[in-house]
């Protein structure tokens, strides 16, 4: 076990990221000017630190570095933009936005993400300040999508609660506007509003945060039981909805989890959320925001990578965390309540709703919205949006829910999926349904190894092995991270893959089919043959000595291939 006690308490001078938020005049810092700047299309490391709390981070396309830095010309840099849609919903409208706005000024595509949200790729410097006003025209925005602060609220995509799934949405997007920055500097910079001249007080810039945010990142899901699959136990804070009579009583209170970690550091880890509570509905935006200043107030600032609220936990404890949240809450959490989760992944296809509208869960492998020779699916979903009435919603599993569907629309939008073929994954085996993947290579700078280009490929593989031992229709979770970062939640995958160097992977075993549980690491730093060489009579196994309703997570763990992983602490040994 991982002895936390000091090593993740804050001891030395803060971080230079603390200086740059100090001295950023409240994310201010020259990002106006450097945006300006025609000398280069990227911009200082100082600005780009800045930039992730407006949403959006630097990068470059990774597969052209040998060839500019042969022709002595500077990376091809192009900028991520993150959009927030708390839940994952979105209107026709902003998904045409979307759309438009990733052809004219992206590269073409759209990314679904882990969080919810949505990713355009590809941006040039220059394009910037336009992208971001669009999407706030359209009554979406990118602040506060990256940054030290409160990230996207996730919620279910749940068509069989709808009128739940509706009321849970609501309190998901009132976490997002309440928890949001206040600072006027995202305004300026990108809606030109006009200049704050005297902002230098701490109160009216940011009341919660105060001028040096958090120390890290900080992330909020809500489930609805039976469905987890915003993956609850993984957020910083979860909030796991208690229905009874069909009516929401309110909500289990869950902290610490984070899926990141560092190679070759084992104070690094891994670690799901503890639930340590109850509280009401009209209490959930105050325990939000108490809690979220525990983590101010003692996060480590002086050494990011141990700065996520699991390690504040985990260094403290779990009853010094109930008993801060208390005394700044000024009254005592309730007992929690009874649960169960069921599964993490989505229901495909058509699913009637308790308002009588249909929702359709359509298959999008690793969230990318393109359209290929063989596949238009850009289009397709460009010409729904063109005639839905409903929303879209995104799932945490990248797939996309054309939801709230009339039933006279119903038939016009069966029309557009039959013309553009696009699926819902049954012709799919089950382990492609269940993957989920990273962006990785070649836009994301901290990628190891390949993801989202390399998966999809694997899992053809993979499926061989499957149809062998008749498992094609077993449901198993996939996952796969181009680094240890957790993007992909890859250590919540029954089979996980983390990218170690170009080719090779840790493969981990044994996560929880509903996400209640962490894989352990089986082997280290393989690639392909080894992988696949591996899988096979591990497969072969499951497929012949599984009890009735077994999970391949839980076999892999009864079989003695991989030991239970029952906290992060334990995740190395």
């Amino acid at each position: 076990m991982v002895k936390v006690d000091k090593i993740h308490a804050q001891e030395g001078p803060p971080s230079d990221v603390e200086q740059i938020k100090e001295e950023s005049h409240y994310l201010r810092g020259s990002l106006a000017e450097t945006l300006e700047s025609p000398l280069s299309a990227g911009i200082p490391d100082w600005d780009n630190r800045l930039m992730k709390f407006h949403g959006s981070y630097l990068q470059d396309d990774r597969d052209l570095r040998n060839e500019r830095r042969k022709q002595k010309l500077e990376p091809a840099y192009q900028f991520m933009v993150r959009v927030r849609a708390p839940g994952g919903v979105a209107t026709p409208d902003q998904w045409l936005t979307m759309d438009r706005l990733a052809r004219e000024y992206g590269n073409g595509t759209l990314k679904l993400t882990t969080r919810q949200a949505f990713q355009m790729h590809g941006i040039l410097k220059w394009n910037m300040k336009k992208s971001i006003k669009e999407i706030n025209d359209s009554l979406m925005d990118t602040l506060a999508a990256c940054g030290d602060v409160n990230r996207n609220v996730m919620s279910n995509p749940n068509p069989y609660q709808s009128e739940i799934h509706g009321e849970v949405y609501e309190w998901a997007r009132k976490l997002s506007d309440y928890l949001s920055p206040r600072t006027r500097a995202y305004h300026e910079i990108w809606l030109d509003e006009e200049k704050v001249v005297d902002s230098s007080a701490d109160e009216e810039q940011e009341p919660m945060y105060g001028k040096y945010y958090l120390p890290r990142k900080f992330k909020i899901g809500i489930a609805i039981p039976p469905s987890n699959d915003v993956d609850v136990y993984s957020q910083d804070l979860g909030f796991i909805a208690i229905v009874e009579d069909r009516k929401l009583k309110g909500f289990n209170v869950a902290v610490g989890g984070g899926m990141g970690m560092t190679h070759g550091d084992t104070n690094t880890y891994p670690q799901l959320s503890r639930v340590i509570g109850f509280c009401t509905p009209d209490q959930l935006l105050d325990v939000a925001e108490k809690i979220i200043t525990i983590q101010r107030d003692y996060g480590n600032r002086s050494i990011r990578k141990y700065a996520r609220f699991k390690y504040t936990i985990d260094s403290r404890g779990l009853e010094w965390v109930k008993q801060e949240l208390n005394d700044r809450l000024g009254w005592e959490l309730e007992t929690e309540r009874a649960y169960h989760f069921e599964h993490n992944g989505d229901r495909y296809g058509w699913v009637k709703g308790t308002n009588n509208k249909w929702h359709l869960t359509l298959f999008i492998q690793n969230g990318r919205i393109v359209d290929t020779d063989d596949y238009p699916l850009m289009t397709g979903l460009r010409e729904i949006a063109s005639i839905h009435t409903g929303d879209f919603r995104i799932s945490a599993n990248q797939n996309l829910v054309i939801s709230n569907v009339t039933s006279h629309k119903k038939r016009k939008i069966n029309e557009l999926v039959e013309k553009y073929g696009l699926t819902d994954g049954k012709e799919y085996s089950a382990l492609r349904r269940n993957s989920m993947s990273c962006v990785a290579l070649p836009t994301c700078g901290m990628a190891m190894a390949e993801s989202e280009r390399y998966l999809p490929e694997l899992i053809t593989k993979i499926d061989v092995l499957l149809e062998e031992s008749g498992l094609k229709d077993e449901e198993i979770v996939i996952r796969m991270a181009g680094c240890p970062n957790g993007c992909s939640r890859a250590a919540l995958g029954e089979i996980g893959f983390i990218g170690k160097a170009p080719g090779k992977y840790n493969v981990y075993l044994g996560a929880g089919f509903a996400g209640e549980r962490l894989s352990k690491l089986y082997r280290e730093n393989i690639g392909e043959a080894e992988i696949l060489s591996e899988l096979k009579p591990i497969l072969a196994d499951y497929a012949k000595h599984r009890e009735d309703g077994e999970h391949f997570g839980d076999f892999v763990i009864r079989a003695g291939y991989v030991a239970k992983v029952n906290s992060g602490t334990d995740f190395h040994e």
